[in-house]
């Protein structure tokens, strides 16, 4: 597989440089984003501007990567404006999977994702004091 790869603080952006993600496609890229999460990037991005087609076996992987993404908290982002290309994406059902036309969008959508989970994790930090005896929160009690 042909890609650049650009690791930022937040995020991994791999740059695919194929125009068909068939053949050997699926197992180079499995194990390049499997060296990512060892490495601790649970944010990809994958641009797939130049791609026209993918394969059954880039779908799964795909969809092994967004699991293993969402696993940790992450997100994996795809980046293509080819309409087929995106329908093929579609048609693959990656279960709630971000496709978006630019790579500044992505990015956008990582941090936002790294926002809200920020939020989330704080806003779920309950206390001793925030329990009354009974053992239910302020606003729970019947």
């Amino acid at each position: 597989m042909n890609y650049v790869l650009q690791k930022h603080e937040q995020y991994a952006l791999i740059n695919i440089k194929e125009t068909e993600g068939e053949g050997a496609f699926a197992t180079d890229l499995e194990t390049l984003s499997r060296e990512l999460f060892r490495e601790g990037f649970h944010n990809l991005i994958i641009d797939f501007t130049p791609t026209k087609t993918i394969d059954a076996a880039g779908i799964s992987t795909l969809k092994k990567i967004n699991m293993l993404c969402s696993r940790e908290l992450g997100l994996m982002v795809l980046v293509s404006d080819d309409d087929n290309f995106v329908d093929q994406l579609i048609e693959g059902k990656i279960r709630d999977v971000t496709i978006l036309p630019t790579v500044e969008e992505g990015i956008d959508a990582v941090f936002m994702n790294d926002l809200e989970n920020e939020f989330g994790a704080e806003s779920d930090d309950f206390d001793d004091e925030d329990f009354g005896e009974d053992g239910f929160t302020k606003s729970e009690q019947p």
